[in-house]
């Protein structure tokens, strides 16, 4: 929760020590699963701050600690977590083998997860839009798009948060494959699925997308979006959203 109430110093400074302490609380209690788990929000820290090698070093601990672990999908989600940082660390071949790790323990994760597991959130579709985000950096766009739609159209996602960062991410896959129509189609239903929401990542997606339509403002499709999506940044919504 402090690590998502923004990038100034003290919320992420607060956050690393609480990630520290749980780690070291987790080791003490011989807990791997969550150690793993407060590693992993270490490691993605460190990527949205731009540490990379610190990120890679901890998405290993990371998977470490969560190899020996019964649960397909914690290993799917830790596996995950180091193909991330490997693949924001430009390491093709390390984010590849990780990432192909992660694809196959998912596959073998029950419908639904039991039991109070950390990782029960990490559905398939949340591990879709993970990976479509992961080929999208290795610069596989169509991989990356596939994931996407798969997150979306097949597996679903629970919460409409997730659902508009989805949407978001995709319309920028789609412009980058030079499909302009395809990226606004996307951004338009972010737009929709976004309102009303109050959260970091949802206005950093929206600041992203006004930037990115800049060089559009002759279309008014664009203009529109740009301005639909300054309203978000602004935070005119009707309250939280979870």
């Amino acid at each position: 929760m402090a690590q998502d109430e923004g990038d100034a110093p003290e919320h992420q400074g607060r956050a690393q020590q609480y990630y520290a302490h749980a780690y070291r609380l987790a080791a003490e209690a011989h807990d791997p699963e969550l150690s793993a788990t407060a590693l992993r929000g270490l490691a993605v820290q460190a990527v949205d701050l731009g540490f990379r090698a610190e990120a890679v070093q901890l998405g290993e601990a990371c998977v470490r600690y969560g190899k020996d672990i019964d649960n397909a999908r914690a290993v799917a989600y830790y596996e995950a977590t180091l193909a991330n940082a490997a693949a924001q660390d430009n390491d093709r071949r390390l984010a590849t083998r990780h990432l192909a790790l992660s694809e196959s323990a998912i596959g073998r994760s029950p419908a639904r997860a039991g039991g109070e597991s950390w990782a029960a959130h990490y559905s398939p579709g949340r591990w879709a839009h993970e990976s479509g985000m992961i080929l999208a950096r290795l610069g596989d766009l169509d991989a990356a798009e596939e994931h996407l739609r798969l997150a979306l159209d097949i597996h679903g996602l629970d919460r409409r948060r997730t659902r508009a960062i989805v949407l978001a991410d995709l319309g920028g896959v789609r412009l980058r494959q030079g499909d302009v129509d395809g990226a606004l189609t996307a951004w338009s239903e972010f737009v929709d699925c976004a309102e009303g929401i109050r959260s970091v990542k949802v206005h950093k997606a929206a600041d992203d997308m006004r930037t990115r339509l800049n060089r559009f403002r002759a279309m008014p499709e664009a203009e529109e979006l740009r301005g639909r999506a300054a309203l978000i940044r602004a935070g005119q919504s009707d309250g939280w959203v979870g």
